[in-house]
């Protein structure tokens, strides 16, 4: 009898049997496979949007939220994006094999630390087909192979990438199984997923809090389950304020569907009543909530009625300052000074992107250092927190786990190394 159990085993047996062979393979074999997906995602694009149309037809028929669609969306925009991102990956140095560090004992043994893949990689995803792309590429650029389970709502498109990617990586000599996709919605794999340690040496989870929950909860491989964003920006008493509107705007409205999107604005109490009308107005005028303590809502009651915005002040909930919003509403509170809104951040962040807009030295290299947090920033949109901004082509997550990684995580986030000795007849006495 098949079963999800079995489908599964099938499936990591062959990833392992795979991994074995992807040690073999040369790595100009995997740069082609990498620029052969490049290609195909270019001259298959109607079809990948053709997919992508049915399931976005089917999401506005179920009610899927409206930051979800945002995120399954496919453009031929963003599949350009899509190709030129997995060119970038193909164009990095090589990291299989790469000697870390190498030392040259006093006894004549070679001491090297050379980096490797992990092995078999678990992805279970939710809304997003782009993951479908950057997991492959990561992986095949590291050498590990890869287990992708994605959400029912983008089953089609991903169906229509995974196709493509298989093709195209074995037209150029790569087993087509270095990159799996379960072809079923069938809510069971994700659980069976969870307990598949045999085959499977890193889980890692894409979606909302949910589903991060429950793989910390019950993966029982290692598993990286951070990656909800709480972002803050605090606006120093020497920001410059021109500087801090476009950044908190920015940060805010650029794409408020994902992750690194900004959540609570931080404003000194020195320039609030000057900050605090600029800042609403830009964001009123893209319809953004704004919930506010009580001093921000007294400075900023008088904007709202004079720009007909009072439906879009409210004051904060209790639940309002540790919530990641993933729409167009952001959180706001005065605060008296920079170690009060360290103290905001430190109770209320989720250790994802953090931001200070500030011309004092001092100030900045104080939340530099002090903010824990995957990325911290100075006089910048938190919206830069990504592998593709920060130079790694892409990335298979954004992790607020300090191991096995902090932060986004490209082609050597998803790697280990290990040690290698080389003597000539040495012995330990």
């Amino acid at each position: 009898m098949t079963t999800t159990r079995t489908i599964l085993v099938a499936m990591g047996e062959r990833a392992r049997e795979v991994s074995r062979k992807l040690t073999r393979i040369p790595s100009q074999s995997r740069i082609n496979a990498l620029h052969a997906i490049a290609h195909s995602l270019r001259t298959n694009s109607v079809a990948v949007l053709e997919a992508n149309a049915a399931d976005m037809e089917a999401a506005g028929d179920t009610g899927l939220r409206s930051n979800l669609q945002d995120r399954l969306l496919l453009t031929p925009e963003r599949l350009e994006d899509l190709a030129q991102s997995v060119v970038d990956i193909a164009e990095m140095p090589d990291p299989v094999g790469e000697v870390v560090e190498s030392t040259l004992r006093e006894n004549g043994l070679r001491i090297e630390r050379r980096r490797i893949p992990l092995g078999v990689i678990g992805l279970i995803y939710e809304s997003r087909p782009n993951v479908t792309v950057d997991m492959s590429a990561l992986c095949l650029m590291s050498g590990n192979v890869v287990i992708m389970r994605g959400g029912s709502e983008a089953f089609k498109s991903n169906m229509a990438l995974a196709a493509l990617v298989r093709e195209a990586i074995e037209s150029e000599g790569i087993p087509a199984d270095s990159i799996q996709f379960i072809e079923d919605t069938d809510r069971a794999y994700v659980s069976e997923m969870l307990a598949l340690n045999k085959y499977i040496d890193l889980l890692i989870p894409r979606g909302g809090a949910a589903l991060i929950n429950m793989v910390a909860e019950k993966a029982t491989m290692p598993a990286i389950t951070g990656g909800i964003g709480i972002c803050h920006t605090y606006v120093d008493a020497n920001a410059d304020l021109e500087k801090a509107v476009a950044i908190v705007h920015n940060a805010k409205t650029q794409r408020p569907s994902v992750c690194n999107a900004l959540d609570t604005v931080l404003v000194h109490a020195s320039v609030a009543e000057a900050f605090l009308p600029s800042m609403a107005t830009s964001l009123w005028d893209e319809d953004v909530e704004l919930r506010g303590d009580s001093r921000t809502v007294s400075v900023l009651e008088p904007s709202a009625q004079s720009s007909q915005s009072t439906q879009l002040l409210k004051r904060a909930g209790d639940d309002d300052y540790d919530t990641e919003f993933l729409g167009m509403i952001a959180a706001v509170r005065v605060v008296d000074d920079l170690d009060e809104a360290l103290t905001h951040i430190a109770d209320h962040g989720s250790h994802h992107s953090e931001a200070i807009v500030s011309e004092n030295a001092e100030n900045i290299d104080r939340f530099l250092n002090e903010v824990d947090a995957a990325a911290v920033f100075a006089n910048s949109s938190t919206r830069f927190n990504d592998g593709g901004e920060f130079g790694l082509g892409a990335e298979v997550a954004v992790s607020t786990n300090k191991l096995h990684a902090y932060g986004p995580m490209g082609v050597k986030e998803i790697m280990s190394s290990k040690w290698v000795v080389i003597g000539n007849g040495n012995i330990r006495s």
